[in-house]
């Protein structure tokens, strides 16, 4: 028998394609529930992709920067009305766009010297089986308040937030608040527009769990369905 007649070719394994556990950003997650009809599944499988490839950019780093500079020196805004001077000419119309509602906000916070930045540590949540991490931008100290605290999330888009996205925003923040900054009360500004939301107290908890709960495991199917 020949060498040719026994040669057996062996056969080639393809690397096991790795499980890209489902996963969202509060902001990514409060995104998708302002969604409707078919755009959730592609707005979840544009999040998957963007996690298998590991990329995100945040363009608005140094506004937020800025705005936290003006807070934590006192200094009524003179960070936020240099920065749009700072960031690459592509970047400058959102920054104009931006910073007039950031000086409103900084304003509506009172006496610069009553005001002042606190310390808050991102939250990994369990939403039904959905993994959500919860970060918010900074928090504040009310010093003529009784040390009154606050953790802020920022809304950049232009379209002012859904009821859905403050809905579950300031939810998502007040179930863990424990881990973010304790005895903390959550709030979520429309930077744009300078107006800040906070949680309505005539809401009912149990109802805004069961429908998170429900949309995180409609989550987590449409992920599994974009996975080819």
């Amino acid at each position: 028998m020949s060498c040719e007649e026994i040669n057996v070719t062996a056969p080639v394994l393809s690397a096991p394609v790795p499980t890209i556990p489902p996963y969202a950003t509060m902001l990514g997650f409060t995104r998708y529930v302002t969604r409707t009809g078919p755009a959730k599944a592609t707005f979840v499988g544009g999040l998957r992709k963007a996690r298998e490839r590991r990329s995100g950019f945040n363009p608005h780093g140094q506004l937020v920067k800025a705005l936290k500079a003006d807070i934590a020196f006192r200094t009524g805004g003179s960070y936020l009305n240099g920065v749009t001077d700072l960031v690459k000419d592509r970047w400058k119309p959102l920054y104009e766009s931006v910073s007039a509602g950031a000086l409103t906000y900084l304003a509506s916070l009172g006496d610069p010297e009553q005001v002042g930045l606190a310390q808050t540590r991102d939250a990994l949540a369990s939403v039904g089986p959905l993994a959500v991490k919860i970060n918010p931008h900074f928090g504040l100290r009310y010093e003529a308040d009784g040390g009154r605290r606050e953790a802020v999330r920022l809304h950049f888009d232009e379209a002012p937030p859904t009821t859905e996205a403050i809905t579950a925003t300031l939810y998502l923040m007040a179930r863990h608040m424990d881990q973010i900054l304790p005895n903390a009360e959550p709030v979520l500004v429309d930077l744009r527009r300078g107006v800040t939301h906070r949680i309505d107290p005539a809401a009912k908890p149990a109802d805004i769990e069961s429908w998170l709960a429900g949309e995180a495991a409609a989550f987590t199917a449409m992920w599994a369905t974009t996975a080819a």
